[in-house]
This record gives C-alpha cells, structure tokens and sequence, in this order.
C-alpha cells in the first residue's frame, strides 16, 4: 500500500523538462499580457519607476527604512565611488509595538519617524553630509502599493497582520514624510521600492551584469530590467536610459500547466486566500513543509506508515515548518538519526524504522525538486523574455548575464538551491548556460533602498544606467 501512495504522489508531482518548458511559455505570455496591462493578465508587472540603477559611482551619505512586517529596519550607507564603493554602514531593528499595527496610520508612522530621527542622532564623523544638503532616504515598502512615481505610491491594502484605517489609499511617502516633520527631521525621502526591486540595484550595484532579482524565501518574487519600449502600458514620456524595471509579482501566477496535486488542491482551499498565489504556494518556503505534511498524513491514514494510530499532531496544519524539512531532508548520516529526531519532535513518534525514514527523506526530496524545478521555470521565462535565454542568431557570444537571488530558502535549503542552478542549466542548454550566472545576492540589510536613494538623488551624482 505504502509503495503504490508513494508512486501516485512521485507522478503528480513530476516536472519533466518538456512540462517545465510549456510552463516558462505560458508564463512569458502573462508577462506580455501584464505589460499591456490587460486587466484579467495574472501577473500585475507593476512599473517600479526606478529607470537608472546604480552604478557604483554614487557617493556621500543616505539612508533606508525597510518596513516589511513586524519590525522594521533602519540604516545609513557612505558611499565612496567606484574606487571605495561601501565605505562603512549601520543598521538597527526595531520592533513595531502590537497596538500599533491595528492603530491609526499617524501613531505607526510617528513612532517610525521617532526611530528614524533618534538613529540619525547618532550619526558618527564617519559619516559625511555636505554643507547645505537634505538628507535622503530610500523607503522600502513591503505591502501592495499602487506606485505613482520614483517617490510615492498609495497603499492598496495591509498584509501580515497589519489593520490600520485610514492608509489604505493614500500616498505611503506623504505620510512618512508628515511624520518625519512632526518630529522636526530634515530628510527627503526620494525613491520607494518594493523589496524585490531593492535586491536588483543591491544585486547590479555589486555585479555590473545583473539582470534580474528573484526572492526565494518565505515568500517568493521578481523584477528584471526591461526595455520600455517593450511596455504598451507605459504611456508617460520614454525614460532616456530606455530602462524600466518591473516588478512582476509574479507569486500569482496560476496555469493549467502547473502540476497542481490533490495536497496543493486542498492547502490552498484551506488556506486565508484559496485560489491566490498558486504558484507561490508551490514554491516558497511558507509551504513546502506544509505539502510534505499533507503525503505524510496521507501515508499515514492509507498506508499506516506510522502505524495503526495516525499521530495527532500530524494533524495539525503548518506543524512542520520548512526549515524542519530542510534539516531532514539533508541528512546524510547511514541510520538518519536527525530525521528521526525530527519526527520524535514534531509529529511525536518515537521510535520510526529505518524505511519509514527513508520514505520521509524521499517526501521531503519529491516536494523541495518540485518547488526548486518550478522555481527554475520562471528564471528561465524571465531570461526568454528579455532574449538572455539563447545564443544570437547572428552569430557572436551571449552577453554575461545575471541572476541577483535571494531569500532564506534560496540561501539555507542547500539541495533546492542546487537543484535551481541545474534546472536552469538545463533549460537553457550548455552553451546559452554558460553565460548565465546565479549568485546568491544577500541584500538582507536593505542597502539597495539606499542606493536607489542615491541613482535618484535630487542633487543627481552624476548616476546613469
């Protein structure tokens, strides 16, 4: 019984590359549909605004608010040019108190401001602002946002716990901008990012060659640079570099290419908002221990793989966070005694054979190649869309290109961030692959927000794309 559960789960969730294929072409079509802005496209492919992205010649003094959820983060950067790049940065975290995240906009954005003016108090010598300038921030803003230009955009709607009447609708950077003039702060905030958009002028600030971001953690994004002439919806003036970076949102994806199994199926009828984020759903690290769970309990109920009694605490939804599977998954010792740890501590089942190990480390190797070979596909469409994805007809090398990737998934689940690499590799073939990179781009303490401070500078530092 346990082997033919095992051979129906192993089928619905195959990826054979001609699938993966079909699915990256589906997916370039979102993309075009999103670009001409067709309201049933299911890919948003916002317009970011952000048309030069660093160059490593900024210099002087900026600053980053990164508000993404329950804390949010503040930092200064002193940029030196392109000889002493990163001269020397700080950051501090702080935490939102509860009442705040379902008070008023004005009580959340004061108690923001009140932080950002108590850091920038502390600003040492090391840190230089010349004579008569006002300082600038970069607002990196990780909630829906209708962006209106380089430097405002309304909020569409809180997520992740936050409530607050009163923001939804207005321009996020007037109202940070109010608070900061009641706390009596001289600062001008000149460009608000999403965080994906962030990790592509961190990514490009780092490595000239950089093309796109992909964000492969608890939640899953992209943005790429594309050509704007390549953007019906666009209808302002063509910026001069000819560059506008899109944010594709494109977690919500959905096809009826992708694999769905019955365990996707049911997680996302149960899930806060069923027939949203499909694709997200199948490749971020919020579920991917969620859908192990879900073959475990089956095998559990259908084929008694941990015997006559089903453990309760198998029954729970999200009792198994990725990071468990990660570890489990990646245990390499002959008896597999930290799976069987793990399973002692999550699921309460003591003593597990050896097979039932084995089957679980295959569970866990069956989810995460999926989640990883998907994630593949989308790189891919996203390098076809913008022609990296082959040779030039006419003859010649391919330009190097890459991949900006980050995210606690991409970064810490070793065998799903192989497994990216290969499958990309794959898809493109030998030759087109050996110009394509992906690097691991950590832009965790939020320095691009910074640094799209800086490439859009009111007093312009000479940057350009």
């Amino acid at each position: 019984m346990v082997k033919a559960v095992i051979e129906e789960v192993e089928s619905s969730l195959a990826t054979p590359t001609a699938l993966l294929r079909s699915i990256a072409d589906a997916m370039v079509a979102e993309m075009e549909r999103g670009l001409r802005g067709d309201i049933h496209a299911q890919l948003k492919m916002l317009i970011s605004y952000v048309d030069s992205l660093p160059t490593g010649d900024e210099h002087g003094l900026f600053y980053a608010l990164d508000l993404g959820g329950t804390n949010f983060r503040v930092l200064r950067v002193q940029l030196g040019g392109k000889e002493k790049r990163v001269v020397k940065q700080q950051y501090e975290e702080v935490s939102i108190p509860p009442h705040l995240m379902v008070g008023t906009s004005m009580e959340l954005f004061d108690f923001i401001a009140a932080a950002l003016a108590k850091f920038v108090g502390t600003e040492g010598e090391d840190f230089q602002l010349p004579e008569g300038r006002q300082r600038e921030l970069g607002f990196t803003f990780s909630f829906p946002v209708n962006q209106t230009s380089i430097s405002s955009g309304t909020l569409i709607k809180w997520t992740k716990g936050f409530s607050i009447n009163g923001t939804v609708g207005e321009d996020v950077v007037s109202e940070l901008s109010r608070a900061m003039e009641r706390q009596g702060l001289d600062m001008k905030a000149t460009a608000l990012v999403n965080d994906t958009v962030g990790t592509l002028a961190g990514g490009r600030y780092m490595d000239t060659d950089v093309v796109a971001a992909v964000i492969l953690g608890t939640g899953t994004n992209a943005a790429y640079v594309e050509h704007a002439n390549a953007i019906p919806k666009w209808t302002g003036l063509l910026p001069k570099s000819g560059k506008m970076v899109i944010n594709t949102e494109w977690g919500s994806f959905k096809s009826n290419k992708l694999p769905l199994s019955e365990y996707d199926k049911a997680m996302d009828f149960e899930s806060l908002n069923p027939g949203e984020q499909i694709y997200e759903k199948m490749i971020s690290g919020m579920y991917l221990g969620e859908i192990v769970r879900r073959i475990l309990l089956k095998l559990a109920h259908e084929a008694s793989l941990f015997g006559d009694v089903v453990p309760p605490k198998l029954e729970l939804p999200f009792i198994l966070r990725t990071p468990d599977m990660s570890a489990m998954h990646h245990d390499s010792s002959h008896d597999l005694k930290t799976l069987g740890a793990k399973l002692k501590d999550i699921v309460g089942v003591a003593d597990t054979s050896l097979e039932v190990r084995y089957i679980t480390r295959h569970i866990c190797d069956l989810v995460a190649e999926r989640a990883a070979r998907l994630a593949a596909a989308g790189v891919y469409s996203i390098l076809k869309k913008i022609g990296r994805d082959k040779v030039p007809s006419g003859g010649g090398k391919m330009p190097r290109t890459v991949v900006a990737l980050d995210g606690g998934l991409y970064e810490h689940y070793k065998k799903f961030s192989s497994c990216v690499e290969a499958t990309l590799t794959d898809l493109l073939g030998e030759e087109a692959s050996s110009s394509v990179v992906a690097k691991l781009a950590n832009d965790g303490s939020g320095i691009g927000a910074a640094l799209l401070a800086a490439s859009h500078s009111q007093y312009q530092y000479g940057a350009s794309d």
